[in-house]
């Protein structure tokens, strides 16, 4: 195993996203961002979407996200 092999083990979560929590359907390390596509750590995860059930790295990416939705 190398540097590039670290991430091999650790798997992609399944969230239900809701109002200031989330649930997890499915255990795991990490979420996608629907916006830039990077991996973040669950407990790094602090934006979503509840109603679009989307996760985000980060304040940028939320506002994109939501001026993309609604222009």
């Amino acid at each position: 195993m190398n540097a590039f092999d670290r991430d091999m083990g650790r798997e992609l979560a399944h969230l239900h996203y809701g109002d200031g929590e989330f649930a997890v359907l499915k255990h795991g390390q990490h979420v996608i961002c629907a916006v830039s596509g990077v991996k973040i750590p669950l407990e790094a995860l602090r934006y979503w979407s509840p109603e679009h059930q989307e996760a985000y790295a980060g304040p940028a990416e939320a506002l994109k996200r939501w001026k993309d939705l609604n222009p």
